[in-house]
C-alpha cells in the first residue's frame, strides 16, 4: 500500500477507536475513560458499559464498515459516485423483505435476515438484468436503479398502509434506521456474516483494482469479469441486507463513505479499506449526534445520516451536472 493511503487508514482507524471510546463514555451518566478501560479489561464489572453501550458502539463500527464497503463495491462496479446501494434500490429491496417477514411471517430475527437478503438479491438481479441489455453500462444501471428504487419504495408504503396498526407503527419506526436497543444477541450472527463477506471481497481486492483500470486491461491480466462482477454484487447485497435486517435502512453512509475515503487517500479508484474505515467513522459520529441532539431522547441514527447525506447528495448532483 502506498504511503498516503496507509497514513489515511491509520488516522481513520484512530478516529474509529476515539469515537468508540467516546460512545462508551457517553450516556445518561458519564463514565470516565478510566472506568471504561477497567470494564473492558475485566477489572470492574459494568453492565451499562459492557452490555448496553459496547454492543451499540461495535454495531456502529462494523455496520458502518459494511455499508462503506458495499458502497465502494457498487461505485467501482458502475464507475459512478451515485452508484450506491441506497440510490439504486437495494436498501428499499431489503426493507421489502423485512416488511414481508413482519407482516406475513412471524417476524423472527432469522426470518428478517433471510427475507432481507432474498429480496435485496431479487432487486439487484432485476436492476442488473435490465441494465445489462446490449452490454453492461454503469450509467444505465444507476438510472434503472433509481427508477426501481422509486417503485419498490412505493410498494413498501403500500405494504405499511395495508398492515395492522401495531405492525405498521413498528415498521415505520424501524424504517428510520436505528441502533437504539441493539444487544449482543442481535449482533453475533450478523457480525460473522459480515466478517465472511469482507474476507471474500478482500481476497478479490487486487482483481477489483485491475477492473477499475479498465475492462481490456483486466481481461488481459486474467480477470474473469463476469464472475467477479457477480461476486461483487453478492457481497454488496449481503452487506447491505445484513445491516438492514438488524438496524433498518441507514441512508447515505454507503453513498458518501467511498468518495470521502477516495479523496482522503488520493486514489484514482475507490479503495476498500479507506471506504470501510470512513463508513465506520460516519456511522459512529452520526449515532453520537443522534444520541446527543435531543438528549435524553435518542433519535434514530438514520434521521441524522439522511439529513447530512441529503446535503452531500445535492452537492454531488450539482457537481455531476456541471461536469456533464
Amino acid at each position: 500500500m502506498a504511503r498516503r493511503p496507509l497514513l489515511v487508514a491509520v488516522v481513520l482507524a484512530a478516529l474509529v477507536l476515539a469515537l468508540g471510546l467516546l460512545g462508551l463514555c457517553y450516556g445518561a451518566s458519564w463514565a470516565s475513560p478510566g472506568e471504561v478501560l477497567s470494564a473492558l479489561t475485566g477489572r470492574k464489572r459494568s453492565v451499562v458499559i459492557i452490555d448496553w453501550r459496547l454492543p451499540r458502539v461495535a454495531a456502529g463500527a462494523v455496520f458502518g464498515a459494511a455499508l462503506g464497503v458495499a458502497g465502494a463495491i457498487f461505485q467501482n462496479l458502475t464507475r459512478n459516485p451515485l452508484g450506491s446501494p441506497d440510490v439504486i434500490g437495494l436498501d428499499a429491496g431489503s426493507y421489502t423483505g423485512a416488511l414481508f417477514a413482519m407482516t406475513v411471517l412471524s417476524g423472527t430475527s432469522a426470518q428478517l435476515a433471510t427475507s432481507s437478503v432474498v429480496c435485496g438479491l431479487l432487486v439487484s438481479a432485476v436492476v442488473y438484468l435490465l441494465s445489462a441489455d446490449r452490454g453492461f453500462s454503469g450509467l444505465r444501471l444507476v438510472v434503472i436503479g433509481i427508477a426501481v428504487n422509486a417503485m419498490v419504495t412505493a410498494l413498501n408504503s403500500w405494504i405499511v398502509l395495508r398492515a395492522d396498526l401495531d405492525i405498521a407503527i413498528a415498521a415505520v419506526g424501524w424504517s428510520a434506521g436505528s441502533l437504539n436497543g441493539v444487544d449482543w444477541s442481535d449482533l453475533w450472527i450478523p457480525f460473522w456474516v459480515i466478517a465472511v463477506l469482507l474476507t471474500v471481497i478482500a481476497v478479490q481486492a487486487r482483481a477489483m483494482h485491475q477492473t477499475a483500470l479498465g475492462d481490456p486491461l483486466a481481461v488481459t491480466t486474467g480477470v474473469a469479469l463476469g464472475r467477479l462482477r457477480l461476486l461483487m454484487v453478492l457481497v454488496g447485497v449481503g452487506c447491505t441486507a445484513t445491516v438492514t435486517a438488524v438496524a433498518g435502512p441507514i441512508a447515505f453512509i454507503s453513498l458518501a463513505a467511498p468518495q470521502i475515503g477516495r479523496r482522503l487517500a488520493g486514489s484514482a479508484g475507490i479503495p476498500l479499506l479507506p471506504a470501510a474505515l470512513t463508513g465506520a467513522v460516519l456511522l459512529q459520529g452520526a449515532d453520537l449526534i443522534a444520541q446527543a441532539l435531543l438528549a435524553p431522547v435518542a433519535l434514530p441514527v438514520g434521521v441524522v445520516s439522511t439529513a447530512v447525506g441529503g446535503c452531500y447528495l445535492i452537492w454531488l448532483l450539482t457537481k455531476e451536472v456541471r461536469r456533464a
